[in-house]
This record gives structure tokens, sequence and C-alpha cells, in this order.
């Protein structure tokens, strides 16, 4: 079991992104299709539940910044660190989370960064994360180099293909 808690967007924040995303963009939801109309997303990480999109659920594209809504929350100023980018979350109100053990989008072989950030919201370095058979071992030894230093205030998981956004852990 890990010492790690792997985070999907906060619910709050969820419904303001639901209004407008943090571009300033209003929601324009869809239906997931197999044939990938309007666009191809089915089998994509969900970050409001951390789990991969399935035909026929409505979801949407939105801005997301990570960073600025931990800032927002926390007094931090992280400057020129704070960015956005793409992520996909249901269109309405969902659970959250099924499954809160282990981490999500943890597929052995796939290519992710593990950034680190300090309590002002400055990256603090990262690194290049292969996710090995034992996903689970492999990210909790990724997080624990991570947190033994101690300015590490949070991690950000994301892909490394397109730099998306996947989860944030916090130190325990």
């Amino acid at each position: 079991m890990t010492a790690y808690i792997s985070l999907p967007i906060p619910p709050t924040t969820l419904k303001e992104l639901r209004d407008a995303d943090d571009s300033g963009r209003p929601l324009q939801p869809y239906s997931a299709r197999e044939d990938g109309i309007p666009l191809d997303c089915v089998g994509s990480p969900l970050r409001c539940c951390l789990r991969a999109i399935e035909p026929g659920e409505r979801v949407a594209l939105v801005s997301y910044a990570p960073l600025r809504r931990w800032a927002e929350m926390t007094g931090a100023a992280p400057g020129a660190y704070d960015e956005s980018g793409p992520v996909f979350i249901h269109a309405e109100d969902c659970d959250g989370p099924r499954d809160t053990q282990g981490h999500p989008f943890a597929r052995p072989g796939a290519l992710r960064t593990i950034r680190r950030y300090d309590g002002a919201g400055h990256i603090v370095g990262g690194r290049f994360f292969e996710i090995p058979e034992d996903a689970e071992a492999g990210f909790d030894r990724a997080f624990e180099e991570a947190f033994a230093d101690p300015e590490v205030a949070l991690v950000h998981v994301r892909a490394l293909e397109y730099g998306c956004f996947l989860f944030e852990v916090r130190r325990p």
C-alpha cells in the first residue's frame, strides 16, 4: 500500500472549470465516441476521477492550471512557473475516483515526468520516469526520491509525450 495519494482535480475546481476553464473559455461538452468524432478521446485520462474515458461518456477538454489553483489555496506565488494545459474532465458532476489505492494511468512502459515544486510554487527539480512492471513500487520510489528534498511541497506527474498534467501528489 502506497504512502502517497494521487489527487484528482478537486470538486470545487471542477465546478469552476465547468463554467469557464483556466483560459476563460466556456465548457464545450460532447459524447466520447469510438470513431474519434469530434475528438479522439476514448481511453484518455479523466482528471476528475482518475480513470480512462469510456465510450458514450459526456466529457470536455478544458484548460487547467494546476499550480495556479494550488497557489490560490496556499498563498504561493509561482510567477513564471504558472502554466496551463489541456485535461479531460466529465462534463457533469462525477463521484471522483472509484479506487483511491495505487496510482492512476500506471501502464508499464508509459513515459512520465515527475516535476517537483517548492512551497513558493517554483520548480526545484524533476525527472524522467518510465513506469516499471511494478508500477506502484516504482511510483513510490520516485515520490520518496522527490520528497527526500525537504524543499519539495508537491509533485506533478505529467505525460512525457504531450506534457499533460495527470495528477498531483503532496508531501505526506
